[in-house]
């Protein structure tokens, strides 16, 4: 039996478990087998694991997908999480090459995906607080935000959870440096339904431009006068 004479609903369920380029090959091989690749049944998860993988062609993004996930879990994180002003041209260069990336794609989602229930991002270091908050406003129905490594989110990101997160009901925002506590308390005290954690966070030395730290060496020097 040729894998073609199955049925549309076999075909759903084996394509379900392979992976995205697996999937893309398939499709390219018959008029049928495109057409299960095309199905926005099959796109209700999407995994990725580095800003590269957001630019292929092997997947679709549509109202269907519920469950979104981008975790980069590589050395070259720590470039990205490097604050900018204090990047050689070598590193600043390597960041110019994906800094818009992820917000690019997420900007694709909030478009495309009001239905989203879950997205989790790991090692983005260069999504941004407007990018976050744009998400909350078209993806009404997300129950769960999870941020691990995102140096960028600030309080700003907490705020809009406060305001736009109705339907969350889990946030964590773990490792992200430029969280305070008065941001999480106010969190807790306007969301407390909300299951909040924030390991590391607001524990961590924020980023601070020389400016600011020359400021704060003299305050610190006149405060032990």
């Amino acid at each position: 039996m040729h894998i073609t004479q199955l049925n549309r609903e076999c075909l759903l369920h084996l394509f379900s478990f392979l992976d995205k380029n697996t999937r893309k090959s398939l499709a390219k091989t018959c008029h049928k087998l495109l057409e299960v690749f095309q199905d926005p049944l099959l796109w209700s998860l999407l995994n990725f694991h580095s800003p590269a993988e957001l630019k292929k062609d092997n997947f679709l993004l549509g109202p269907a997908l519920k469950y979104l996930s981008i975790c980069w879990y590589s050395e070259r994180v720590k470039v990205c999480n490097i604050e900018d002003w204090m990047k050689n041209n070598f590193q600043k260069d390597f960041c110019n090459r994906h800094e818009n990336t992820v917000n690019d794609f997420l900007l694709e989602v909030c478009n495309r995906c009001p239905n989203l229930l879950s997205l989790t991002l790991s090692g983005c270091g260069h999504v941004t607080d407007d990018c976050i908050l744009l998400l909350l406003k078209n993806c009404p129905n997300l129950r769960t935000l999870k941020l691990e490594n995102c140096v960028r989110i600030t309080d700003q990101t907490l705020e809009a959870v406060t305001l736009y997160g109705g339907s969350l009901q889990t946030l964590h925002v773990d490792f992200c440096r430029n969280i305070t506590q008065t941001g999480l308390q106010r969190v807790r005290e306007k969301c407390p339904s909300v299951t909040l954690r924030a390991e590391r966070s607001a524990n961590m030395i924020p980023d601070n431009k020389p400016g600011k730290k020359l400021m704060l060496e003299k305050a610190r020097k006149l405060i032990h006068l």
